[in-house]
């Protein structure tokens, strides 16, 4: 990257904040139609390419791919720390094979089309693997963002599958690029081999740095809550790399370590939760960004036919195809399997892969990072746009409660004994329309604020709640089910 003068500098990060500010900014209004955000980073990283207003010549492959690397370890992490294990047990057996079969099968099938296209094998290939895996930042910030409540058994498979995929795709684009080079395709047939030897290491070594890394937590005197996300963060960096190291699949070891500590008691837990998911979106920001820098908006035109047709294919054909073959035994209704092939948002993988080939000095290298590009923001743009509303089409919404307007954390440098959970007043449960006086809360247990709309309101014994009011409870973990039996169940359980 050429160097800029100091004003120069400062100019263009007076426009990226102000960018970044309009992105945040009109995140609410994207979440309503499904579309993710960070389609506009891509935009703004091909604006200030070296083909755009920014002039930023940018084509370090080898640091994006660093740079990448970082990013998703982050992204996965959050992930893992964010998934409940009983959404992980009931649906380990459909996203499981999703995340395997499904992917080989979205890999094969787009690589048939883009050779009917009339890419070579070698290129048809390479696509195919690299965009195999759906993306888990994409797919959180979709389902996660607030306007949608899906079904429990279609929402948890959409997610864990797009935790999980993300090492099949990277061994897959990996065997080939080794079959390429060594003119040989035994290494293709090693991956029947290699796939499960590496996914089990890496779910091993997962489970181990996350217990190790919840015992320091948990023993360890830290000075301040700031100290609490480094070690972390070493957690999910030493996962990764020595799950790498032992030929394991440091992906999932990353996640699987997250899952671990999400899990499990930590001190400093919610304030754990916010800063990881705050790593993740940055990460899958300046993912976008780096996809943007790097692409060269002069080479898209002569592929851009064969690009939007991939991305049409996968999006519309390939996926929703593979899914629903793969769902079948399970007897699920078409219309939930023929969603879950619908939600098939493409991000950082991709990016990250496609930089392997021309990083090796494969000829088709900068073609098949291009073709990527059209087919990353059509997977992300065309499912995504159209995920709330088929959702409630097909009726597969159920209703959930709502984030209050305002929230309370209990943060603590120790491990404590009870917790603060919010509960949104069902006109179905027992507490609502009554006294807070008139519900026998556990001892130690109490209601500590009402919020109603936009209103404070102090948890005092007359206090009457009504439907739709979030009301937040301190009780020890023992006493929720007590608890459970007026409120219903929490919302930040």
């Amino acid at each position: 990257m050429a160097l800029m003068e100091p004003g120069a500098t400062a100019a263009l990060l007076a426009v990226i904040g102000v960018l970044l500010a309009a992105c945040a900014i009109f995140t609410r209004a994207l979440d309503r139609i499904g579309v993710p955000v960070v389609l506009i980073f891509l935009a703004m990283g091909m604006l200030g390419g070296s083909e755009g207003l920014g002039r930023i010549a940018f084509e370090d492959y080898n640091i994006a791919y660093r740079l990448g690397t970082i990013a998703l370890i982050l992204i996965l992490f959050d992930g893992g720390l964010n998934t409940a294990w009983r959404s992980i047990r009931r649906s380990a057996a459909p996203s499981g094979l999703l995340a395997t079969f499904g992917v080989v099968g979205t890999a094969g099938l787009l690589a048939l089309i883009a050779r009917l296209l009339g890419l070579t094998w070698t290129e048809a290939l390479l696509i195919g693997a690299i965009v195999s895996s759906t993306d888990a930042a994409a797919v959180f910030a979709v389902l996660r963002g607030g306007s949608l409540r899906l079904r429990e058994r279609v929402r948890d498979t959409i997610e864990v599958e797009s935790c999980l995929n993300d090492p099949m795709a990277v061994i897959l684009t990996l065997g080939v690029i080794t079959a390429v080079l060594t003119s040989s395709a035994a290494s293709m047939w090693a991956l029947l081999y290699l796939v499960p030897v590496q996914l089990v290491i890496g779910a091993i070594v997962g489970v181990g740095v996350g217990v190790v890394t919840r015992f320091i937590l948990t023993h360890a005197r830290l000075a301040n809550g700031g100290l609490f996300p480094v070690i972390t963060i070493a957690g999910a960096m030493c996962s990764y790399g020595l799950a790498t190291v032992v030929m394991g699949s440091g992906f999932l070891a990353v996640f699987v370590c997250g899952a671990v500590l999400g899990n499990g008691e930590l001190p400093y837990k919610p304030g754990l939760r916010r800063i990881h998911d705050a790593a993740a979106w940055m990460s899958q920001v300046c993912m976008f960004l780096m996809l943007g820098l790097l692409v060269t908006p002069s080479q898209l035109w002569p592929v851009a036919g064969v690009g939007l047709l991939l991305g049409l294919a996968l999006a519309v054909l390939v996926r929703p195809v593979v899914v629903m073959l793969l769902l079948a035994p399970f007897r699920w209704k078409l219309r939930e399997s023929a969603y879950v092939g619908l939600v098939g948002l493409r991000g950082a993988v991709p990016i990250i892969l496609a930089t392997f080939p021309v990083m090796e000095g494969l000829p088709e290298g900068n073609r098949v990072f291009h073709v990527v590009f059209f087919i990353v923001v059509l997977s992300a743009l065309v499912p995504g746009a159209s995920i709330v509303p088929t959702a409630r089409r097909l009726g597969l919404t159920v209703k959930g409660g709502q984030a209050p307007a305002a929230a309370i954390e209990l943060n603590s440098l120790r491990h404590l004994s009870g917790d603060v959970r919010v509960y949104q007043i069902d006109p179905s449960v027992a507490a609502c329309d009554a006294a807070l006086a008139e519900i026998s809360f556990p001892p130690g247990a109490s209601a500590i604020l009402v919020v109603r709309g936009e209103q404070l309101i102090a948890a005092r014994g007359p206090t009457r709640l009504r439907a739709g009011d979030h009301v937040y409870v301190f009780c020890k973990p023992e006493d929720e089910p007590v608890i459970g039996l007026f409120f219903g169940d929490p919302l930040n359980s």
